[in-house]
């Protein structure tokens, strides 16, 4: 009875010395194996990534919001209800000549585009928090205000 014990337990010993032993000449050959780069970008616009920004609305008000600028401010893109640059790039254009944008057109919605936002969501949609730079809570809820009141464009 003890030999059959210890028979079993040298066979797992060496069973799980080879399964081990596998696993790492598997290893050094994954390792060894060349590793393929990715393309090179060919300009900056190739490289910039695609943000969206919905600032917490659905793609459904995000589209509202897209047929308002596509119908005041010269948007021209997708009306696929994800705010991207070309998207914010329209909001930043109303939000420079109404609501003291001071930035540059670039689409990217930072701590300036949001306080230019809240200005007319204080306003106009029921904005109650300050005007920070920050799209909390508060001014997502707005923005969605802001949304449904843009929907007869579409």
């Amino acid at each position: 009875m003890r030999t059959n014990t210890m028979t079993r337990t040298v066979v797992s010993l060496t069973a799980a010395a080879g399964i081990a032993a596998g696993g790492l000449a598997g290893a050094a050959t994954a390792t060894a194996q060349p590793t393929r780069s990715a393309p090179a970008a060919t300009s900056t616009r190739d490289a910039a990534p695609l943000a969206v920004n919905n600032l917490g609305l659905s793609t459904t008000q995000a589209r509202y919001v897209q047929c308002w600028i596509q119908d005041k401010w010269n948007y021209n893109g997708a009306l696929d209800g994800q705010l991207g640059p070309q998207s914010w790039m329209s909001l930043q254009r109303w939000l420079k000549k109404y609501w003291g944008y001071d930035d540059r057109i670039d689409g990217i919605v930072g701590k300036n585009t949001i306080s230019a936002l809240q200005r007319d969501l204080k306003k106009y949609h029921g904005y109650k928090g300050k005007i920070d730079g920050i799209a909390g809570t508060k001014t997502k809820a707005a923005f969605k205000d802001f949304a449904a009141d843009s929907k007869p464009y579409c």
